[in-house]
């Protein structure tokens, strides 16, 4: 298996804990996020990084034209993950109408080291939200989307558009995409050790002694 959107796939049904553990073993270390959650515990999201890096500033700092949302929608194909490093603003850079016109795209989600609103419309369209905080107050004025594509620091994460970004309920993980087939290969590998541990210990075996057979539970 080469081909990424295979391997991404793939990846779908593997918990962000056990590809945490994968992304150890390929010497990612800073892979995951402990700030940016899900709007709603219910939702993944799984697809290719399109990079956005925004500038923050006070109220009345940039044009209204600088927020550039649409751009970013613009440029996501369909299956990407919006990732935008916003510096950890309390201002919005999405709510429920870029949602909805995400979602119509076919745009898997959205990750954000900053702030999201309008969380009621994000889960009447279905559309799978991560971000450090949720506020009412409008990014306009406030924001300014600099740049689309280039490399980005998200809450520490190194990222670069086509990496592959994974969110559950337990948090965020960044997969280099250079490495994702190998990152794919141990968590599958981890998985299956997880499923053998939950037996053993169902059968009565101590936790103890589970943990010195399998080293990655």
């Amino acid at each position: 298996m080469t081909d990424l959107d295979e391997i991404i796939e793939a990846l779908k049904d593997i918990p962000t804990a056990t590809l945490a553990n994968a992304l150890d073993d390929v010497g990612k270390f800073i892979n995951s996020s402990v700030s940016i959650r899900p709007v709603d515990p219910s939702m993944r999201v799984v697809g290719r990084a399109l990079t956005v890096e925004v500038e923050v500033g006070e109220a009345g700092t940039f044009s209204s034209h600088e927020f550039r949302v649409g751009a970013m929608i613009d440029r996501a194909e369909k299956g990407d993950v919006i990732v935008v490093a916003a510096k950890g603003a309390k201002a919005s850079i999405w709510g429920g109408m870029a949602s909805l016109a995400a979602s119509v795209k076919g745009i898997s989600g959205l990750v954000v080291d900053g702030s999201v609103r309008d969380v009621d419309e994000i889960n009447a369209c279905g559309f799978n939200v991560f971000s450090r905080y949720v506020i009412p107050t409008t990014g306009r004025t406030r924001l300014h989307v600099k740049s689309i594509g280039g490399p980005i620091s998200l809450d520490g994460i190194a990222v670069d558009s086509g990496d592959i970004i994974i969110g559950d309920s337990t948090g965020l993980v960044v997969i280099p995409h250079a490495k994702a087939l190998t990152v794919l290969e141990k968590a599958t590998l981890y998985q299956k050790d997880d499923l053998q541990a939950t037996a053993e210990i169902r059968r009565g075996i101590s936790f103890t002694e589970v943990m010195k057979h399998f080293k990655r539970i």
